[in-house]
């Protein structure tokens, strides 16, 4: 995917995390709170923040992190650098020495953050089709 396009879908989903925030901040004050609703919105920002976190961590793969600064010549056992591995899901930087070991540069920790937003947002859905499916049986 082009920089650019990253660029974008990152900008646009954090400005649409930001709207969902202010969304549901305004559905916290004006009571009655329809929980579908609720949900629905939360899906949103959930997903965006996914998509947010996502493309932060792709720009750092893709602009190549901190390399090839911080991959050294030999790591602590004396084997020598032979090349960089980079994937895109699940995100991966790292140097690969010789002897098959590997330092990382991107952290786990982004990995699972967009997963654990993904998922709220997919439990959400099924959340918020639920009751609004109940509140449309009730009427």
């Amino acid at each position: 995917m082009p920089v650019p396009l990253m660029g974008m879908l990152l900008l646009l989903s954090v400005v649409t995390a930001g709207g969902g925030i202010v969304t549901v901040v305004l559905l916290l004050n004006n009571p009655p709170l329809p929980l579908s609703k609720l949900c629905g919105v939360l899906v949103l920002v959930f997903s965006s923040s996914a998509a947010a976190v996502y493309c932060y961590g792709w720009y750092s793969v893709t602009m190549e992190g901190p390399f090839p600064q911080l991959c050294e010549d030999r790591n602590a056992a004396g084997a020598e650098w032979a090349s960089m591995k980079q994937e895109y899901w699940p995100l991966r930087s790292a140097c690969v020495y010789s002897d098959g070991s590997t330092v990382e540069y991107v952290s786990v920790s982004i990995n699972v953050l967009v997963c654990v937003l993904a998922s709220l947002a997919v439990v959400l859905t099924g959340a918020a089709a639920f009751l609004h499916r109940r509140a449309r049986q009730s009427r």
